[in-house]
């Protein structure tokens, strides 16, 4: 063997290919494991394709009127999805020029667009981000998995997640996605919510220069809102309008012109704010049933709610909060004081100090409520006074004693003689109840005893029925709250919630049949099926013949008695609209109401503060809820003339036929006065037709003239 005379040193022979270049590929191939096994584990909660595709945005679910406008919308991002087809070329242009003027050529990620950014950290300055559409539509998608900080590991899970959706979509399914889903500011999510919000329109509906506001917003939402900063938003939205010249998506000859139109500096969807205690209303029974999928999943709700009718419900209860804060005996402390504060500086002890009111209106046979009124300023007191408040429901609760009596077999013709009683109480003190007015009117019919409003009549006739059968009737009629079983429950010592009242004053409407008080009609999902329809809950509550009289004695309220003049004669509510109700005031004037109906149309009036005082002298359900009844049905049946909306001046509801009177009802003119058969010595004027059960009609004939005054009497 021979020496090497030139030996190759050892380093030398481990730089030899043959030696340090398999080295290298394991190195590499090691280096590529790791890395990839590093991307894997970094976007390990990344979505998958599956989930990519089957991703669907967060929907408001929206809330429509009976005959289809859009009331109100529930969601955590208020967002409607809109198609990309269904735009202007120029919208989608406009967020493309702005955002990623290479989107249609990069494959998800722009090069340039990421040199950019990092030369302009390293620069210290601000030359735009780095990410493309697709990479912000992946991260506002998946927010809670990607995030917003900025941070390298952030970037990656964006980038992973940019490219599985340029796999799995179109470019224009990606802009679609894209601008339905991103933050427009002020919590509206979509263009279409934006559009509305900002200029009062679709987004199909959009100008150039609203369109290239709306796509310069969502960069920083905070600052380029044009309600807070309208000189960014300007500035910005022309940026995007020159960009969009740049690019060749407008016309240069047409930037002057876009350039020029002023920015919004008012919400211009601006919500009416309609019937907002029924929305809330509705809101929470279908929060009951759905849960989170109501603020999630866009479901599209159908309601009861007649705009229209809500609206005349509306200035009915303001003209009458106008018109009992301007008499000289109103005590209370005057709403105008406290208009425009907030709750915090309005609330006391739980309630507001002014004085409150309550409309509710409905159909008395399918239940439907077509308008609600639950309070005076939902901004100030959300507490819906006509489905959660406990009121006293003085003289309106009489109607369920003579439902009571006339059930039993007592005729209207019963004589019942108005005097003073005294009754013990159980802690051993006398009860003295007393009239509306000091007089005291001797024998009289029950029908007059109801048609005025008699306290000593309804207390008597109701130890003569019994105190529970009163209370039983009531239940069925559908009072929920305690009913006791005291004389004084008779003139309406009782607790009542003012829907239930309207539902039990529904059983006399439909003769017999109550029917619970609802807002919904139907549930729809996103696609248009229908998942929820509630049909109306009815119950008989009292035979057909007994509710036909109830019905004719409490038509004798309006036409005759304690409604007649606030509704025939102030409201001017014509004869042909047969009418049917009872005033109601508690005996300290605390509480005044009035429950009435027409064979169509049913509603509730109440007025009262929302702490049980007096709110002025003399107070009584015929002045102050009576006449805001009247102006409210005549508006239904005959429109307002007056009303600046020409809508609000055609008629809502036809005027109803009168309800028929059913076989089996015995028919005999009667002495008004005497209860007994009219006979020729009894007066013409003083003769009227009564309905009676079989068997209990009069046998005994008037023989002496009546003193009875016929004429219209006051309001109690």
């Amino acid at each position: 063997m021979t020496d090497d005379p030139n030996p190759m040193p050892t380093w030398r022979r481990w730089l030899r290919p043959a030696v340090w270049g398999p080295a290298l590929l394991f190195l590499a191939g090691a280096g590529a494991g790791v890395a990839w096994g590093a991307w894997q584990n970094l976007c390990a909660d990344c979505p998958s394709i599956a989930q990519i595709r089957t991703f669907e945005p967060e929907q408001t679910s929206k809330l429509f009127s009976h005959d289809g406008r859009l009331i109100a919308e529930f969601g955590v991002e208020s967002r409607t999805p809109v198609s990309l087809d269904s735009l202007p070329d120029f919208v989608g242009q406009a967020f493309v020029a702005v955002e990623d003027r290479r989107f249609y050529e990069h494959g998800g990620v722009d090069p340039r667009g990421i040199a950019r950014a990092v030369f302009g950290v390293l620069t210290g300055r601000n030359l735009g981000g780095g990410s493309t559409i697709t990479q912000q539509l992946a991260r506002n998608m998946f927010t809670e998995r990607i995030g917003f900080e900025r941070r390298i590991t952030r970037k990656l899970k964006e980038l992973q997640v940019a490219l599985a959706l340029e796999r799995s979509y179109t470019k224009d399914q990606i802009l679609e996605a894209y601008i339905n889903q991103i933050n427009y500011g002020h919590g509206w999510y979509g263009i279409q919510t934006a559009a509305r919000n900002y200029f009062g329109k679709n987004a199909s509906e959009l100008n150039p220069a609203e369109a290239a506001l709306l796509a310069a917003v969502p960069n920083r939402p905070g600052t380029y809102s044009p309600f807070r900063h309208p000189d960014n938003a300007l500035r910005r939205r022309n940026l995007v309008l020159r960009r969009m010249v740049e690019q060749g998506y407008l016309p240069r000859e047409e930037l002057e012109r876009w350039t020029a139109v002023p920015v919004p500096t008012e919400r211009g969807g601006r919500s009416e704010n309609i019937a907002p205690y029924f929305v809330e209303w509705a809101r929470q029974i279908l929060d009951d049933r759905f849960g989170s999928r109501l603020y999630t999943s866009g479901l599209r709700i159908y309601t009861t709610l007649d705009v229209r009718m809500q609206r005349a419900a509306e200035a009915a209860m303001q003209w009458g909060w106008d018109t009992i804060e301007a008499r000289e005996s109103f005590s209370a402390p005057r709403y105008e004081e406290f208009a425009g504060k907030p709750a915090s500086e309005v609330l006391v002890d739980g309630g507001t100090p002014y004085l409150q009111g309550l409309l509710i209106a409905l159909d008395p046979w399918s239940g439907h409520v077509r308008a609600m009124i639950g309070g005076r300023d939902f901004s100030q007191s959300k507490f819906n006074r006509a489905t959660q408040a406990r009121r006293q429901a003085g003289s309106g609760f009489k109607p369920f004693v003579y439902g009571a009596a006339i059930a039993s077999g007592i005729p209207p013709n019963h004589i019942v003689v108005d005097a003073p009683i005294v009754r013990m109480q159980v802690d051993g003190t006398e009860w003295r109840p007393r009239n509306f007015s000091a007089n005291f009117r001797g024998p009289i019919t029950i029908r007059e005893g109801l048609m005025r409003s008699i306290n000593m009549i309804a207390i008597k006739l109701a130890e003569e029925v019994g105190l529970e059968s009163v209370a039983q009737t009531a239940r069925r009629m559908g009072i929920r709250t305690e009913i006791e079983r005291f004389p004084s429950t008779a003139i309406g010592a009782v607790e009542v919630i003012p829907i239930e009242m309207s539902e039990a004053y529904s059983a006399f409407a439909n003769l017999g049949t109550r029917v619970r008080p609802f807002p919904i009609l139907r549930v729809e999902d996103a696609r248009g099926r229908v998942i929820w329809r509630p049909q109306p809950e009815r119950q008989v509550a009292m035979d057909s013949l007994p509710a036909r009289i109830m019905v004719s004695m409490l038509e004798t309220v309006v036409e005759e008695g304690t409604g007649y003049t606030a509704i025939r004669l102030r409201a001017r509510l014509p004869r042909e609209v047969a009418a049917a109700g009872k005033t109601g005031t508690t005996n300290d004037g605390t509480d005044v109401w009035f429950n009435g109906f027409t064979p169509n149309l049913l509603a509730t009036v109440w007025f009262g503060l929302d702490k049980p005082v007096p709110f002025r002298e003399n107070a009584t359900g015929g002045a102050d809820a009576a006449p805001v009844w009247g102006r409210f049905v005549k508006a239904v049946y005959y429109g307002d003339p007056e009303a600046v909306d020409p809508e609000m001046r055609e008629p809502m509801l036809p005027v109803p036929e009168p309800w028929p009177i059913p076989d089996g009802l015995s028919r005999r003119v009667i002495d008004r006065t005497t209860g007994k058969l009219a006979s020729r010595w009894c007066p013409e004027e003083n003769q009227r037709v009564e309905l009676f059960l079989p068997g209990t009609e009069p046998t005994e004939f008037c023989d002496q003239q009546s003193l009875f005054d016929a004429r219209p009497i006051g309001h109690r």
